[in-house]
């Protein structure tokens, strides 16, 4: 008997676990009836995927947006260009300035200067700080007499025998003096070169 009322308690356990998965799975509706409860384990977290059309207007967005950002870096671009064309050289013009108040300076003392010694001097004082402002903003001369005629930065504008052999092929007159900027040729000096 002992046996019986064992297997009858595990009847009972075995029918009590099935009717509370029964119920965990069902819900009761008001009116009584059954329904099927929502499956807890479907994943509730991801949204529904996107159709062919919603990924598609999502492109055509992000397109939009690429297109009228690449328009406004552009426009920006070249107003900051036209800018510095327009201002770029208001550096060097606002260096130059002290060089023209000296000579106004200049300009107004030799209408009353009688000492022509003092007035040579100003305008070699002038001319050297002008040299130097051009030099400050890598501009240079070109060193021409007594060095060899070179193409690249001279012009011969006559050739004329040379006094001495040595000076055969070498430039013996400079008449006007050529200048480089960083390296590069702003004016051909004009030279005169010995044959």
């Amino acid at each position: 008997m002992k046996t019986d009322k064992n297997s009858n308690n595990k009847e009972k356990t075995s029918q009590e676990e099935t009717t509370v998965e029964h119920e965990r799975t069902t819900t009761h509706t008001e009116n009584g009836n059954e329904m099927p409860a929502e499956d807890s384990s479907e994943e509730q977290d991801t949204p529904p995927a996107n159709t062919p059309e919603q990924d598609l207007a999502l492109l055509q967005d992000k397109h939009l947006r690429l297109v009228a950002e690449y328009d406004n870096y552009r426009k920006r671009t070249m107003k900051e260009k036209a800018d510095l064309l327009l201002n770029g050289g208001e550096r060097v013009l606002g260096d130059l300035l002290p060089v023209i108040d000296d000579i106004e300076l200049a300009l107004k003392n030799i209408q009353t200067a009688s000492d022509v010694t003092s007035l040579r001097e100003g305008v070699e004082l002038i001319y050297s700080k002008f040299i130097d402002y051009l030099q400050k903003h890598g501009v240079k001369p070109i060193e021409a007499i007594g060095a060899p005629f070179n193409g690249e930065e001279q012009q011969a504008i006559a050739v004329v025998p040379a006094p001495t052999p040595e000076q055969k092929g070498q430039v013996i007159d400079c008449v006007k003096t050529g200048y480089t900027l960083n390296g590069k040729v702003l004016r051909f000096a004009d030279v005169v070169v010995g044959e």
